[in-house]
């Protein structure tokens, strides 16, 4: 009965380049401030001193109701980090679910590349499992605590609408974060792919096509060392080679002759005049998940509108471009060039993210995504993802496991060095000890 889905409708705000945001009124008094809507942290924080990038902050000291918890917390990310303190206190959602709750809130005291000029947000809501929570997993999220204090299911959706608009610009583009599903906010079916392991919201792809044509790779590429959906990451991200796959696919089916490289690494800009329209020059993209039935595929696709993003105009004649694409060390992530396309469901209950076409994924009335299936999945691995992942919690019980070990191992050798030795042994041919130890190597994440 608390929980209406329609006044949640249209409360975001943001686009694609500096990402989506939500209004928030934090504290006794409220303290109102934008907070950034992000699947793929944990965290909830906010500015907790002034900072030149930001144009409010969270001032603890006219809150009544703020409670430090006096823990030290660093959160990194793929771009920018900062540096902060735990306490709790009472928030609001003026667009969302009726009521106060107390929720666990970071105060954001230094950071570094994370609030960047221009920004109309002033703080970050980390939608993900308690598994990527700093300092611990202990730490429960704030969605967690939603669940736990208003009752509701275990379910958010999100709609970003900014299809074909100017990324960077007003900031003024739409969306709705919902806690469950609304039907307004879609057409068509609703496509499921089953969560693979519940730290980010990790999905299986299958393979890439451009422009209908299969990229004949290697499935596990695809999900090297995992594919994520992502709302605070602004493009799709793919790993290098398959990032050079694709790159190499559309610079083939495109019309275009000669194009720069430098385009596609993001360091220039591709302009046009105003009256013409490059997305028809371009090809469709598609990516293919695992269904729920493991022996079923969909396949997500976007025109170029989506990955071809005006950003810059200059004069009164040209119109530039960027690339929404880019590559990644570590990860396969569907951000926002993706997202704008879909009213994308996060069903926590049934560990499973859910894909339908957006209404408002349109351009000049024309929609720029699509959805088709089911498609059968004898021609890839029955599993695409590598069974060996290793997360930061579990590097960290590893690492005073070992350290334990080697506490145990010293204080034997001490207590050995201190015995007066009683005998000597004579070593023969046949006592010879080989003892190879093994590093295990892995790369942090």
């Amino acid at each position: 009965g608390s929980l209406n889905f329609l006044a949640m409708v249209e409360n975001l705000q943001g686009d694609s380049g500096r990402g989506y945001y939500l209004e928030m009124l934090i504290g006794t008094p409220p303290q109102a401030l934008n907070i950034l809507v992000d699947t793929g942290s944990s965290n909830f924080a906010v500015a907790g001193v002034p900072d030149p990038d930001v144009t409010s902050y969270f001032n603890t000291e006219l809150s009544s109701t703020y409670k430090s918890q006096g823990i030290d917390v660093t959160v990194k990310y793929s771009q920018g980090s900062w540096t902060g303190v735990l306490g709790t206190d009472v928030i609001t959602i003026p667009k969302g679910i009726d009521g106060s709750y107390t929720v666990n809130i970071a105060t954001i005291l230094e950071s570094e590349n994370f609030f960047l000029p221009g920004v109309k947000w002033h703080g970050i809501l980390g939608l993900a499992y308690d598994t990527l929570a700093k300092p611990s997993s202990s730490v429960e999220t704030f969605f967690d605590s939603l669940v736990r204090q208003a009752k509701i299911p275990n379910i958010f959706s999100l709609q970003m609408c900014g299809a074909g608009l100017p990324v960077s610009g007003s900031g003024t583009n739409g969306g709705s974060l919902v806690g469950g599903v609304e039907p307004s906010l879609y057409t068509g079916d609703i496509w499921y792919t089953p969560i693979k392991e519940e730290w980010y919201y990790q999905v299986e792809i299958l393979k890439l096509e451009v422009g209908g044509q299969n990229l004949e790779l290697d499935c596990r590429e695809y999900n090297a060392d995992k594919a994520i959906v992502d709302s605070g990451t602004t493009l799709l991200r793919l790993p290098q080679k398959v990032f050079s796959a694709v790159v190499q696919a559309i610079a083939r089916t495109s019309l275009i002759q000669e194009f720069s490289s430098g385009f596609w690494t993001g360091s220039q800009l591709a302009c046009w005049d105003r009256t013409e329209r490059p997305w028809s020059l371009f090809p469709k993209l598609s990516i293919y998940m695992r269904d729920e039935n493991s022996s079923r595929s969909f396949r997500i696709s976007i025109l170029p509108q989506l990955y071809i993003q005006p950003i810059l105009g200059i004069g009164e004649n040209l119109q530039c471009y960027r690339f929404g694409i880019s590559s990644s060390t570590n990860a396969l992530v569907i951000g926002a060039t993706v997202m704008e396309g879909f009213y994308v469901i996060f069903d926590r209950v049934q560990r499973r993210v859910g894909f339908a076409v957006s209404p408002c994924a349109e351009v000049d009335g024309s929609p720029v995504s699509e959805i088709e299936g089911p498609f059968t999945t004898t021609d890839v691995a029955s599993n695409c993802v590598s069974s060996i992942t290793f997360h930061e919690p579990v590097l960290w019980i590893a690492s005073y496991a070992l350290m334990s070990l080697c506490g145990i191992i010293l204080l034997v050798l001490i207590i050995l060095l201190l015995i007066p030795p009683r005998c000597q042994h004579r070593y023969t041919d046949n006592d010879v000890v080989n003892d190879e130890s093994s590093l295990v190597r892995h790369r942090w994440k």
